[in-house]
This record gives structure tokens, sequence and C-alpha cells, in this order.
């Protein structure tokens, strides 16, 4: 069974992405920020990772160029889901590694449609 890890601050973003995912076959685990996640990813690198942007203590953003430096890093597809909609933040994030972008708010079609994009299902 693949693995997706869901990091967003937010536990109700959580529990929905949670349920899409499980439904869409992944197994899941949760964090709340960027040092939470890149602990989960140094015990066990998940297939997938549904990632927020903005968080406390570790970002979105600085938690993904961290990723792709931690050996196995490069393997894992991310998506990121936030409300940031500046293009040139977007490019950013792509840049920053990212396999695809989604817009909160979303839905279970949105998710499945990305992450069939970016080659997870």
């Amino acid at each position: 069974m693949k693995t997706c890890l869901v990091v967003d601050d937010s536990r109700v973003i959580r529990k929905v992405a949670r349920r899409i995912l499980e439904d869409l076959g992944f197994e899941i685990a949760e964090a709340a920020d960027g040092m939470e996640a890149l602990a989960w990813c140094r015990a066990a690198m998940p297939d997938a990772i549904l990632l927020d942007w903005n968080m406390p203590l570790m970002n979105g953003i600085d938690f993904l160029r961290q990723l792709r430096l931690e050996p196995g890093g490069d393997h894992p597809k991310v998506v990121f889901c936030s409300v940031e909609t500046d293009p040139e933040r977007i490019r950013e994030a792509l840049d920053a590694g990212a396999t695809e972008y989604i817009m909160k708010p979303f839905d279970g079609d949105i998710i499945e449609a990305k992450f069939a994009e970016a080659g997870v299902l």
C-alpha cells in the first residue's frame, strides 16, 4: 500500500485530506508542521506528501527544501496544497521540488486528479 504524509497545521484539513486519500488507497500519516513532517520522513519516507505552505515552526517551502536534501528525499511526490495564489509563489514551490500544486479549498476530485498527474495513483 502506498503511503502519504499529510502536513497541515489545521486538524480539520488533515482529517478531510485523510478521508479522501484513504478512499484512494493510501495509508496516511499526519504532521502539524514541517519539523514534525521531517521527523516522519527520516523515520519512514512516504510515497507522497500533501503539504501546506503556511505553518508554525517550519513552513512548507522550508520543509520541502530540507526534504530534498535528505537521503531518499528525492523519492516522494510532493503536492503543495495552499491558499497561496501568487504565480511567483507557485513557481517557487515547483522550483523547490514540488510535483504539483493545489489551491485550497479542495475536494476529492481535485486531489485525485493532481495525485494522478503526479504519478502516485
